[in-house]
């Protein structure tokens, strides 16, 4: 006896940031400053309050570092960072205490992973997000691995991811995620569209899954993608509680990452968390199971992330003005995004 599956193919169209714009309309705003970039946010099982610019750092070398948490939390943005910090470099920064709101400690599903999240709230018990990150966040093991950390810290901010579907977000919720990370695919220096053929456009992942945590009174991170300030915008459009962002902060000086010159210019080496490199890093190399899923890419030096910083606020502030929002929050209520062929003139660029 044979059973047949049939192929299901999906008609309706999927976007990402490129393929929209956000259509301009009246507004009230008379300046950028009266921009209130500001949430404040209180979640579904850890109950925990959080105020601040809900942009966040990703947990990548060069990007989710200590350094970078610093900056950041001057700016009242979150960073993740990398599962590389242990007790050892937690104790070492002695700025731990006064920047704890604003960062989250990462963790894989590995039991080595656990032990040293645990080593690490044994003692510093008022960081209050936790992070566990996987590149497919599909497998049942993962959603109990969840499970089990959410019964034992029951009090702390879960952040959990990725995925890109309205179900599996449910399904991370139900699990015990507070917030959900959503994103297969779209970074920079991540190739798992292109050696797996797995992904699903960014913009219409990120409608999806915040209309599904939503319901569910859970939150979004939106990670991935942005390639611009409107690329950030065009997240928090699209229903995004947070943006996490990458190579948008990589090359910069807090980030500690390797420096080198090339033809009379600076730059630093940026890497995806599933490259060869990352593997080789942190993990001796890759295993014979499996490929990497992300490129090594040189960054320009960017110096000082301070300005990047008020370059990415400044974007979003703006597009807030085009649209009528006088806050954040108020941003994907007078969102309409406009389908387009090409996002702007790059005569000039090339």
């Amino acid at each position: 006896m044979y059973i047949f599956a049939l192929v299901r193919i999906e008609e309706e169209l999927k976007l990402d940031y490129s393929d929209v714009l956000f259509r301009p309309k009246r507004s009230t705003l008379q300046s950028r400053k009266d921009v209130n970039l500001k949430r404040t946010y209180r979640f579904k099982y850890s109950n925990n309050e959080w105020s601040g610019i809900p942009i966040m750092a990703a947990n990548m070398d060069g990007v989710g570092e200590l350094g970078i948490a610093e900056k950041l939390s001057e700016f009242q943005m979150i960073t993740c960072l990398t599962k590389q910090h242990d007790i050892k470099k937690i104790k070492a920064f002695k700025k731990i205490k006064s920047i704890h709101p604003n960062i989250a400690l990462s963790i894989g599903i590995k039991k080595d992973d656990f032990d040293n999240l645990d080593k690490i709230l044994k003692e510093y018990s008022f960081i209050n997000f936790i992070c566990i990150d996987v590149a497919n966040g599909y497998s049942e093991h993962f959603s109990k691995f969840l499970k089990s950390v959410r019964d034992i810290y029951p009090t702390k901010t879960i952040i959990a991811g990725n995925v890109v579907t309205a179900d599996m977000t449910q399904e991370l919720i139900l699990s015990g995620a507070d917030i959900v990370k959503v994103g297969i695919g779209p970074g920079s220096v991540c190739t798992t569209r292109l050696q797996t053929g797995v992904g699903y456009p960014q913009l219409s992942a990120v409608i999806e899954c915040a209309d599904a945590a939503h319901g569910l009174g859970a939150h979004i991170i939106a990670d991935g993608g942005c390639t611009c300030p409107g690329d950030v915008a065009k997240g928090f459009g699209g229903g995004a509680d947070f943006v996490m962002l990458g190579g948008m902060l990589a090359g910069h000086d807090e980030g500690k990452g390797k420096l080198v010159k090339s033809n009379g210019s600076k730059y630093i080496e940026f890497y995806g968390s599933s490259s060869e490199t990352a593997n080789k890093k942190h993990y001796g190399g890759l295993s014979d199971y499996r490929s990497s899923e992300g490129r090594t890419v040189r960054v320009k030096y960017r110096g000082k992330i301070s300005d990047t910083i008020k370059d990415i606020l400044g974007g979003v502030r703006s597009s807030c003005t085009y649209v009528g929002a006088p806050s954040l929050k108020q941003l994907s209520k007078c969102t309409t995004f406009v389908r387009v062929t090409k996002q702007f003139n790059d005569t000039f660029v090339k």
